[in-house]
């Protein structure tokens, strides 16, 4: 017998928990979660905020067990596209090494951004038509470079460094990554969750429905 849950690609994984619906009831949850499960250091729910204008906080989710405690964290954000054209989603994706939530959103396989990395370093290459080479974001209050790496055709994937954990940014269309180039701030929801956060329909990225 194998309790561990099992991804058919990758091997034994962490399980994910998606609620179904999102709200400050549900967040609060998520980071009681977080918070009581984990071993130091806690793994970091980054959320942009202040929110871009329009955006909404769409979804929460954790990978992780009762025996291992909380693995990696998502949270889901939705608006107008920054260069128009209709609505975008963001993912931003906190985790261990070898947990594999950031690359499986991104639609790759294997468990860390490692290699992709390492291909961006050395050869950016043309990627997306619309893509942003390099994003500067702050993280907790510290300028954090992302860099563009492989991801399925209709979405542009970013991953870096936070707090000794992998930090991925997946936009959907590819063209929302732009809103990756502006002054996005990423606070952790585990230190305090603002009051005046605004909610919105639940992601269809974070379960895989799209």
């Amino acid at each position: 017998m194998n309790t561990d849950s099992r991804c058919v690609r990758c091997g034994p994984v962490p399980p994910l928990h998606v609620p179904e619906h999102i709200g400050a009831d549900i967040v609060a949850s998520v980071v009681e979660r977080i918070t009581t499960t984990a071993d130091p250091p806690v793994t970091p729910l980054w959320c942009p905020w202040p929110l871009p204008p329009g955006w909404t906080l769409t979804g929460v989710a954790y990978a992780g067990d009762d025996r291992t405690g909380v693995r990696a964290t998502a949270v889901a954000c939705a608006g107008p596209a920054p260069l128009g054209g209709g609505p975008a989603d963001l993912v931003f994706v906190a985790e261990e090494p070898g947990v594999g939530l950031g690359t499986r959103l991104a639609g790759l396989t294997g468990p860390d951004p490692g290699p992709e990395l390492v291909d961006a370093l050395t050869d950016p290459g043309s990627g997306h038509p619309d893509h942003v080479g390099q994003a500067k974001i702050k993280v907790g209050g510290h300028p954090t470079p992302l860099w563009l790496v492989n991801s399925a055709t209709d979405r542009s994937a970013y991953a870096g460094e936070a707090r000794g954990m992998w930090l991925h940014a997946i936009a959907w269309p590819a063209s929302a990554g732009h809103l990756l180039a502006e002054d996005v701030v990423l606070h952790d929801l585990t230190e305090w969750t603002p009051p005046e956060l605004v909610y919105g329909a639940p992601s269809p990225y974070l379960p895989g429905r799209a």
